[in-house]
């Protein structure tokens, strides 16, 4: 067995984006090929509704699956497709955009922590694959004791037990909840594209440090081991085999030239952007 080391470091930096909302963005246009096929992270933590009462109102995704969290709060999604569902404390929702969908996010609640990614979808999936939602409510979500925490699985696959998973891409993502100083090994798999982000608390891995709000990516291997600081840690882990293909990201569509982004943008703009529904 090999254990993956870190080898590279992103620390989330303030920022605003929807109607004002308040927000740490952690991975970005700067991290598209390193992180492939992760394309944007933001995390969301206050306790002051003001930061985030004004939401997501309606906009447009194409080529992209969305991952929400929400540790703490909620978040209410709305889309095209007649969607409408809350999820809260613990709970998660899965949003192919695929050819294309229009959907709006509106944060609630006294506080809000959690964290949204953005996954790049193949390219023989992004046109042919029909906007699609499902929420991960906490009664579908397996939990694991580790010595001194917990691992709950969003998605994807743990020690051969297996949660809810989307069509296109095939995510591991974990929701770890460790006690001060504590120390864990887990298995990822071998040509994943492996991260962790620091929802709370900081964290060491391999000797490197990972303060709280930063992601880190780790080179090759099968496990990996992360060790809480003294205030104890949440950490989200995230697994996912890299596209290796070329990205153009315009605003809220992500292709794979310049030209479909202009297609899009036309579409946008004469009313023939929506091209199919589904569901899961």
């Amino acid at each position: 067995m090999k254990e993956r080391k870190i080898i590279q470091k992103v620390q989330g930096v303030k920022a605003t984006d929807g109607a004002g909302v308040r927000l740490v963005r952690v991975l970005g246009h700067e991290t598209i090929y390193d992180f492939d096929p992760f394309l944007m992270l933001d995390s969301f933590d206050s306790s002051n509704p003001e930061d985030y009462r004004r939401g997501f109102p309606e906009h447009p995704h194409r080529g992209i699956e969305t991952v929400s969290f929400i540790a703490k709060g909620k978040v209410t999604h709305k889309d095209h497709l007649g969607n409408e569902e809350t999820i809260g404390d613990g709970e998660a929702q899965w949003l192919t955009a695929g050819s294309g969908v229009f959907h709006s996010e509106q944060p609630g609640g006294d506080s809000l922590l959690g964290l949204q990614l953005w996954l790049n979808m193949p390219k023989k999936d992004k046109m042919t694959a029909p906007p699609a939602y499902r929420e991960i409510v906490r009664d579908e979500i397996k939990e694991f004791p580790l010595e001194g925490g917990k691992l709950r699985l969003l998605t994807g696959e743990y020690q051969c037990h297996k949660g809810f998973q989307g069509k296109y891409i095939s995510l591991d993502y974990y929701d770890i909840h460790l006690e001060p100083n504590v120390k864990v090994s887990l298995n990822v798999k071998e040509g994943n594209t492996v991260m962790i982000f620091t929802l709370l608390g900081d964290v060491v891995s391999g000797g490197t440090h990972v303060s709280e709000k930063a992601a880190a990516r780790f080179d090759n291997g099968d496990t990996v081991t992360i060790e809480a600081g003294s205030n104890g840690a949440q950490v989200m882990l995230m697994s996912a085999k890299p596209t290796n293909e070329p990205i153009a990201w315009y605003g809220p569509i992500v292709m794979n030239s310049q030209q479909e982004i202009r297609n899009a943008v036309h579409e946008l703009n004469n009313g023939t952007f929506i091209k199919a529904t589904t569901q899961y």
